[in-house]
């Protein structure tokens, strides 16, 4: 399963590099989506999942921490999830109005052109 889950952020982060770097806008809002992804199936990783483990300490039971999961990289996940749809709505928006504005949907407003 670890290789699978490397695989996966590999993929994932190659795939946002590569549209980061293409001229159009709405390609670089999809590529740095495609990034925190990547991000975020990293910290969810770094976790430890366990499975039928408690997340929390019961108290008065210290003892053997192996046993528990570590509930921050989830906290830390589920608020990066949050963050990042609105920042790709905001994004969108700035999107739209940089179309209304100059007309092309380019990165530095100007097209490409093959003579």
């Amino acid at each position: 399963m670890e290789l699978i889950l490397s695989v996966a952020i590999g993929v994932l982060t190659a795939s946002g590099v590569y549209l980061l770097l293409r001229p159009r806008t709405y390609q670089v809002i999809i590529g740095l989506s495609l990034l925190s992804y990547a991000v975020n199936l990293f910290i969810f990783g770094m976790g430890r999942l366990r499975v039928n483990a408690p997340p929390v300490l019961e108290p008065g039971g210290g003892g053997d921490l192996s046993r528990y999961t570590d509930p921050v990289p989830q906290a830390l996940v589920l608020t990066a999830i949050v963050i990042g749809f609105a920042m790709t709505a905001l994004f969108l928006v700035v999107l739209l109005a940089s179309r209304g504005f100059t007309g092309t949907d380019h990165v530095d407003g100007r097209e490409q052109r093959h003579d």
